[in-house]
């Protein structure tokens, strides 16, 4: 594809700026902010990668990994401000699950230990975790808020603060799982994973590109249960104090 082709596919950014002007939804400026930021961001990391590939060195592996980390870190921790140290909660959980999937993949040797390989992978788990993340906080901050009055009653009762908060909990686990799972359900019927279409556009074997689909799809699902399980029971303790009682938000 060249730049003037390239160029061409700004009509896909026109037409909502139209709709957008002509239903007064107000979304032009953050249309033409979301579009330019993607251009100048993509063009960029294209570039950076080009020369993390050709170098294929796994201090700029790590380099860039952790660079995704903390991004993801960032936007992730807006939703949990009412936890207490929630930055280092949702740094911890997204290590953990990178470092997992990574070690399940070059320690069976499923993938070579090499940039081409790693850093698109880790980007997409990495990326999956953070919107897992932003997904249970979301639900789990507004379960506790609540049902503050329930936690209270159970906590008042004798039960411990993990009894207290169970429902919560859980609900909020199932809640940000379950658009994965389901997503997963309809694949290959409802819609073609961006993985498995973009390798057969570059001419793939579509039986090839099907195979690596399935693996994203397997590590995504660890993904889902993994950060929203480790999240969840790294997020609850810090709702209650040393006394076993309840810190109202």
């Amino acid at each position: 594809m060249s730049y003037f082709t390239l160029s061409l596919t700004l009509i896909f950014v026109l037409i909502p700026l139209v709709l957008s002007k002509t239903f007064n939804l107000g979304l032009e400026k953050d249309t033409l902010i979301a579009t330019i930021r993607s251009i100048i961001q993509l063009l960029a990391v294209g570039y950076v990668l080009k020369f993390v590939f050709d170098s294929d060195s796994l201090i700029y592996i790590f380099l860039m990994v952790t660079l995704m980390i903390v991004a993801a870190t960032h936007n992730a921790q807006k939703k949990g401000a009412a936890i207490q140290g929630i930055v280092v909660k949702i740094a911890a959980t997204l290590v953990l699950v990178e470092v997992l999937t990574q070690s399940i993949l070059i320690g069976f040797n499923i993938t070579p230990p090499t940039a081409q390989y790693i850093i698109p992978i880790s980007g997409m788990v990495i990326g999956n975790s953070m919107v897992l993340s932003i997904l249970f906080l979301n639900r789990f901050t507004a379960e506790v808020e609540a049902n503050q009055d329930q936690t209270e009653l159970i906590l008042s009762l004798g039960g411990t603060p993990k009894q207290a908060i169970h429902r919560q909990l859980i609900q909020s686990i199932k809640a940000s799982m379950i658009p994965t799972i389901e997503s997963q359900k309809t694949v290959g019927l409802v819609q073609l994973p961006g993985m498995m279409s973009g390798q057969i556009i570059a001419g793939a074997d579509p039986i090839q590109a099907v195979q690596f689909q399935l693996l994203i799809m397997f590590l995504l699902l660890t993904t889902a249960a993994v950060t929203s399980v480790f999240l969840g029971f790294l997020s609850y303790p810090t709702l209650f104090n040393q006394r076993m009682q309840f810190l109202k938000s």
